[in-house]
């Protein structure tokens, strides 16, 4: 049995609580008050996590210290939180620490492994992502996920730590490819809600997913990803189930603006989307690396400079002719 601590206390956090809860010893912290004795009282958080119960061996605290002497620490945060939750941790023993959050920091375009790394420079850091809704994981549904590490041994760790029958982790070792998956797709997962809320086809969504893969891919490889991780779990997978379900708030938040919804309507009604701070980031590290990525730019435009909706489509379906 492990010793695991949760940070942050939202759907995933709570939904990856519940699967390592039946073999280790769990505890989530928030720093906000008012959620944690929410949970304590409830057992559960029907806005963010519907139906799922937090068993009694879960402990609760806002009190940070008591995570000291984890064997793993997640940072389930948002991504504009990571680094200050880092902060948090540097005189205490948080043992590995596991970033489950996707993204990009705003100001520095750091992956959220640089910044821990820059925060907790003698931890040992791993990046566990994949196609993987908490709805979903928290009623026990099969998914399938990717610990990545630059030291193999916490990475066997994770993947020990979480794997239960209806949870399956896999190990690699390209936590820039896996990172820049989970940051990406969510971007291309706005897009295709577009394409739903516009009321397009089939055709257009499967185009977009596939041609989104693409940027993703260059933008990887010139970044010092590697070509094959976006073809796996943390990079198609996760573009497919973002992309796909209303589960995901990229795509609810994409669709909203497909149907008409300003923008800023639309992320008060949705909440944290993070595919609008990862479109904002993308575009400058696009022209920074020297890479065409035009769903991406489409979508800067159309979230950040006002772009119309129907001239995202026509801009893209006009563009100079080139082999695929």
């Amino acid at each position: 049995m492990s010793r695991i601590s949760v940070l942050g206390a939202g759907g995933w956090g709570m939904a990856l609580a519940i699967a390592a809860a039946a073999r280790h010893e769990v505890l989530i912290w928030s720093p906000f008050e008012e959620e944690i004795s929410h949970l304590k009282a409830n057992r559960t958080n029907q806005r963010l996590l519907k139906d799922a119960v937090l068993p009694d061996s879960i402990k609760l605290t806002t009190d940070i210290n008591e995570i000291n002497s984890s064997d793993i620490t997640v940072i389930a945060t948002p991504s504009f939180a990571v680094r200050e939750t880092a902060k948090r941790l540097k005189n205490i023993n948080t043992g590995i620490v596991t970033i489950v959050a996707k993204g990009f920091e705003k100001e520095s375009l750091l992956r959220l492994s640089e910044v821990v790394k820059q925060e907790l420079p003698f931890s040992t850091v791993t990046t566990l992502s994949g196609p993987s809704h908490a709805e979903e994981v928290a009623k026990n549904i099969p998914t399938m996920l990717t610990a990545v590490s630059e030291e193999r041994i916490a990475a066997l760790a994770v993947q020990g730590a979480f794997s239960n029958e209806f949870l399956r982790v896999y190990t690699g070792d390209d936590i820039i490819g896996v990172e820049l998956g989970g940051a990406l797709k969510n971007i291309i997962a706005i897009a295709a809600g577009v394409c739903d809320g516009m009321g397009l086809g089939d055709n257009s969504k499967a185009a977009l997913i596939t041609r989104g893969l693409n940027e993703m891919t260059k933008l990887g490889v010139k970044m010092g990803a590697k070509a094959q991780t976006f073809a796996g779990l943390t990079g198609m997978g996760d573009l497919i189930v973002t992309c796909t379900s209303s589960h995901s708030r990229n795509n609810r938040f994409g669709y909203l603006v497909g149907s008409g919804t300003p923008v800023e309507e639309a992320l008060r009604q949705v909440g944290t989307v993070e595919g609008y701070y990862a479109s904002l980031m993308a575009n400058k590290l696009s022209k920074q690396y020297g890479v065409e990525m035009p769903i991406c730019e489409v979508c800067y435009q159309m979230l950040y400079e006002g772009l119309p909706v129907e001239e995202t489509v026509k801009k893209l379906m006009t563009r100079p002719f080139k082999d695929e």
